[in-house]
């Protein structure tokens, strides 16, 4: 049984000594992690309206083959946009995020190196990678077109699969997936409140018009990796992986 307060203790004493470097990888990750949203967009003509156009009438406006010419290019223009976005979080994002998973992961065994924000990119470990993060996105999304409530339960079964891939970027998709529900059996609930824990400081950050909770990222981060860390030695010593699997050095056996 893990407890959150010991976990975030950890985290900031790692934070002490890095705590610029992993403001600059939670930066990373908050861009190209799937940070950015879509608002919606609602368009909303009423053909007789004394607030219409001032130089043209609305009736003659939607009858314009101007404006079907130019809702045309307009739909074509944010699909293209949008696609764009979904290429760079699939082929930058992807690899970007377990990079930086790994940064905090192994930060927290007092490694700071910043080169593993770009470990994703490493021959023999991309397309995995951009694979099994793909996988997971799909399934995320397809969960969520059901209900919001599984969408969620299934985004905490599937929250440890770059933290995985970070380990061993080879494992397989499905493999990452299985895994990740393993570890997170039974601690969903528990993994939900660690995160509720931090609304404090994220109010405390929307004070300052937002800016703030970009200072609270590398703690979330970091604590979020210590959770991991539990949870992977939890998921080591009932046996459902295996060191060799997460490509983690075996503890040395005590000589008698």
């Amino acid at each position: 049984m893990w407890n959150r307060k010991e976990l975030k203790t950890r985290a900031k004493a790692v934070l002490k000594t890095s705590y610029w470097k992993a403001f600059l990888v939670s930066i990373i990750i908050l861009i190209t992690g799937g940070g950015i949203r879509f608002p919606s967009i609602n368009y909303e003509f009423k053909k007789s309206s004394s607030h219409g156009f001032p130089f043209i009438g609305a009736d003659s406006f939607f009858s314009s083959n101007l404006f079907l010419v130019l809702a045309a290019l307009t739909l074509v223009v944010i699909m293209l946009i949008v696609l764009s976005l979904i290429a760079f979080r699939i082929f930058v994002g992807y690899p970007l995020e377990v990079g930086g998973r790994r940064y905090f992961v192994q930060s927290a065994q007092n490694d700071t190196d910043l080169n593993y924000i770009g470990y994703g990119f490493g021959k023999g470990r991309y397309i995995d990678i951009v694979k099994s993060m793909l996988w997971r996105g799909i399934f995320n999304f397809l969960w969520f077109l059901l209900f919001i409530i599984p969408g969620i339960v299934k985004w905490y079964s599937y929250l440890m699969v770059p933290y995985i891939l970070a380990d061993n970027p080879n494992i397989g998709y499905r493999r990452a997936l299985k895994l990740s529900m393993d570890m997170t059996y039974g601690e969903k609930w528990r993994i939900f409140i660690f995160h509720l824990s931090f609304i404090g400081w994220y109010i405390l950050g929307m004070i300052t018009f937002g800016i703030g909770t970009l200072f609270v990222m590398p703690y979330v981060n970091a604590s979020e990796a210590e959770v991991y860390l539990t949870l992977r030695q939890k998921a080591l010593d009932k046996g459902l992986c295996t060191y060799q699997e997460l490509n983690l050095d075996e503890p040395s056996q005590p000589e008698f």
